[in-house]
């Protein structure tokens, strides 16, 4: 090799060095950034153009169709704590003129002397709307990247809100108003005042804990859901002087509703998913007991640990994809499920079994009852 190609070769390793150092980073940018349009472009188009399937298809299985949106995660890979961030805004959330009465009506009820039916009162607690939701991917990695726009708001008003098909006087309802079904990602924050969690818990022997709401509660009374559902409290969770975490959330809801120390249990999140009927958040997760099996649960429950305010009984199903699939379409059940909760057993049984598994279990489940 002459002393001129070894000078060349080492001018070029120089200027190589030199490039990668300058342009390399902004180049991975401008290429992240581009992927993150394209995919934006290709979702949007294929909502609008295909008349067939939309991206934004509410889970179902067979004949059982629910109102749950899984808009984040495939139950394969957990969300990383550090991958959710929730902000909060200034200032509380306000109902339309034409709504605000519809709010007085019900904070009149549980002042009147006057026992509402068989409910029992209900506290005006503070918590959360759901203002806005962003979702990105790490650059190299792709890992989910969520934030959570939040606005104060309290119950009342979600009580008022939820009121989605009562008629305004010139015949409209806050779901014709405000709600365009051609795109459930988007909604005003008054009409999006529940943010919360649901768990699933699977016991130590693997029994998948499914419990029944109590028939007093204002949301979903009598069906039958997660093991764990816990609405985030602005109250609790935050005390005004900082973001809530939904992990510490699912924490909580693990201890006033199963007295569940975090020590007991290993817990993932899954998903983001939101109710489109009822405009109602969730991040869900799945739970793996330790050490405690259905049996030392169900004694630690009969010591009056369980909160009967909000669910009445529960149910200990063999947590293999065939057996939960099976109870979620059986004839006494498949009507009665709270609207996000064959969503959480799905992903729960995919994080544990597998996509495939899980799969093949509901294709043979669904076959079955097409046969009958």
């Amino acid at each position: 090799m002459s002393d001129i190609e070894i000078a060349n070769g080492i001018v070029g390793a120089v200027f190589g060095i030199i490039f990668a150092t300058l342009f390399q980073q902004p180049l991975q940018d401008g290429w992240y950034k581009l992927r993150r349009r394209s995919a934006t472009a290709v979702r949007s188009l294929t909502y609008r153009e295909d008349g067939t399937v939309s991206m934004w298809s509410t889970f179902s299985l067979g004949p059982l169709h629910t109102s749950a949106l899984i808009v984040e995660g495939d139950g394969v890979h957990a969300i990383a704590p550090d991958a959710v961030r929730l902000q909060v805004g200034n200032g509380e959330v306000a109902l339309p003129e034409d709504m605000a009465p519809w709010r007085a009506e019900i904070e009149a009820e549980q002042e009147s002397p006057q026992a509402p039916g068989n409910r029992v009162r209900i506290w005006n607690g503070p918590r959360y709307a759901v203002e806005g939701l962003e979702v990105s991917r790490t650059p190299l990695e792709e890992h989910p990247d969520i934030l959570l726009r939040l606005r104060p708001t309290d119950y009342f008003t979600f009580l008022a809100a939820q009121q989605l098909d009562r008629r305004f006087p010139d015949g409209t309802t806050p779901r014709s108003r405000y709600l365009d079904p051609g795109d459930p990602m988007h909604a005003p924050a008054f009409l999006q005042c529940s943010l919360g969690v649901n768990v699933a818990v699977v016991t130590a022997d693997h029994l998948l804990v499914v419990s029944r709401r109590a028939d007093q509660v204002r949301s979903g009374p009598g069906l039958w859901g997660a093991s764990v559902n816990e609405g985030l409290s602005r109250h609790i969770d935050s005390a005004g002087r900082h973001a809530p975490d939904l992990h510490e959330v699912a924490r909580r809801g693990m201890r006033e509703e199963l007295s569940l120390e975090p020590h007991e249990y290993t817990i993932s999140m899954l998903a983001l998913v939101l109710d489109v009927e009822r405009r109602q958040w969730s991040a869900h997760f799945a739970a793996q007991l330790t050490e405690l099996t259905a049996d030392a649960l169900r004694s630690r429950l009969t010591r009056g640990v369980i909160d009967r305010w909000e669910h009445q009984s529960q149910d200990y199903i063999a947590f293999r994809p065939s057996d939960v699939v099976a109870h979620l379409l059986h004839a006494d059940r498949i009507h009665h499920w709270a609207p996000v909760a064959p969503a959480l057993f799905h992903l729960a049984l995919v994080h544990t079994h597998g996509r495939a598994a899980v799969e093949r279990a509901e294709a043979r489940a669904v076959r079955r009852l097409n046969t009958r």
